[in-house]
């Protein structure tokens, strides 16, 4: 991209380039909902962005609505790359969990290649992007989880939906309705925040002094833990089933905790936990509560997934 293209006479940036680049939360937004991965979502954008570019200026004066179009070139990118991601997560080591996020003031780390973090990229924190919701989207087809996203999340009609996934409207929004299924089977009754903070602190502190039974008071029968080290990091390879099986667990984590330093943080809009070393952050905790129980244990250990919440040692 030239100077001339970029910016006017009188040295200010082109209106129409600042109204392209503008669009680019809202890209990142959707793409990180529709991956579950911050990397792969700015990979996304990027790509989007070398489109819109790589066509002449009259190319781009002709297309009525950039920002309809950079939203369709990043859907169709993203219908791609969750194909491929079931591939490549079926030689994943262990568990995959969705990519954690922090609260955007506590944003730290830069995008990978040490490029340093754009405001511009924080994602709007909402019920859409904790993790529970995030698993759920997990178990959907490709087809079903963009139809979702895209129609009930950010409000695209059918019609504009049927565009991204190649297929009709009506069968979009049977897609939409499958996935709509999917999400009331398996979400809990909302708990207050307040309530979640209390009982993700209630466990912080029983963690920390060792003390099992206030763990099991705090653990639902059927809880489950699950853990992601890609490979990179020891840790448990299947999910964790049942009180008895996490207590145990958790004693043998009571070592390695005694080292850490573990803080109360937002995750992905809700509460949750972090564990630090040397002050690096080495574990996110991420937790699913229904009533006064915790019902899931997320933790994310994979250090290529916690960039946004560390810089390098």
């Amino acid at each position: 991209m030239t100077d001339d293209a970029e910016q006017r006479g009188d040295g200010r940036l082109d209106p129409s380039l600042s109204a392209i680049m503008s669009e680019r939360r809202g890209l990142i937004n959707l793409a990180y909902r529709l991956l579950g991965s911050l990397a792969d979502a700015e990979d996304v954008v990027q790509e989007t962005y070398a489109r819109w570019y790589a066509m002449s200026r009259r190319q781009q004066d002709a297309i009525e609505s950039p920002g309809a179009w950079l939203t369709k070139v990043a859907g169709r990118l993203c219908l791609n790359v969750l194909s491929s991601a079931r591939a490549r997560r079926e030689t994943y080591v262990g568990e995959w969990i969705p990519e954690p996020l922090p609260e955007p003031s506590e944003w730290i780390g830069g995008r990978p290649g040490g490029m340093a973090a754009d405001p511009a990229d924080r994602i709007t924190l909402d019920e859409s992007v904790n993790m529970a919701f995030l698993v759920v989207l997990e178990s959907m087809t490709p087809a079903e989880r963009v139809a979702f996203i895209l129609h009930d999340v950010f409000r695209y009609s059918f019609a504009e939906v049927a565009e991204i996934v190649g297929r009709t409207p009506a069968a979009c929004r049977q897609l939409a309705s499958s996935a709509r299924r999917r999400i009331r089977a398996t979400q809990a009754p909302p708990t207050p925040p307040a309530r979640q903070a209390r009982i993700v602190r209630d466990f912080k502190q029983a963690l920390e002094a060792g003390d099992v039974e206030g763990l099991i008071s705090l653990l639902a029968p059927d809880v489950t833990a699950f853990s992601d080290g890609g490979g990179l990091v020891s840790t448990t390879l299947r999910p964790i089933e049942g009180i008895e099986q996490i207590v145990r667990s958790l004693r043998l984590l009571a070592g390695r905790v005694r080292e850490q330093t573990i803080l109360e943080r937002t995750v992905n809009g809700q509460p949750g936990l972090i564990a630090q070393q040397d002050g690096v952050t080495v574990s996110v905790y991420a937790f699913e509560i229904a009533g006064d129980r915790i019902k899931h244990i997320w933790a994310v250990r994979n250090p290529h997934k916690l960039r946004p919440w560390t810089t390098e040692p």
